[in-house]
């Protein structure tokens, strides 16, 4: 929206101004935010005692286990280890719960899913 800004930018070390974070930083932030905001908005309608959700990622490309060819960029896929620290006096059924919970957020459906990008040039 007009009304929002967001500056990326790459760190100095590869040749950005480290104006701001770099696009998979933006994505991690997409991911975290939306899985704190799903995780939340459970455990209110639960009236659960979810008193504040951290999310913590990292992004990186590992080689798939079984692959017959690891030198092969192909053979390399996207890992995203996300670890959630959850406060609130919960019991180990509701923090169960919101792990299970956390993997409905909306962002990590769509990273998990088949995605087509279609580009275009604008007039």
């Amino acid at each position: 929206t007009p009304n929002h800004h967001l500056i990326a930018d790459e760190p100095s070390e590869v040749g950005g101004a480290d104006l701001g974070p770099n696009p998979y930083d933006l994505l991690m932030a997409s991911l975290g935010s939306c899985t704190a905001m799903t995780l939340k908005m459970y455990a209110e309608r639960k009236k659960w005692p979810l008193e504040q959700v951290s999310v913590f990622l990292n992004h990186e490309k590992v080689h798939l286990a079984d692959s017959e060819h690891p030198e092969e960029k192909s053979a390399k896929v996207s890992q995203f280890t996300r670890i959630i620290e959850i406060e609130g006096e919960l019991d180990t059924d509701q923090r169960q719960r919101l792990l299970e919970i956390s993997n409905k957020c909306p962002v990590h459906k769509t990273l998990q899913e088949e995605i087509v990008i279609q580009t275009m040039l604008s007039k």
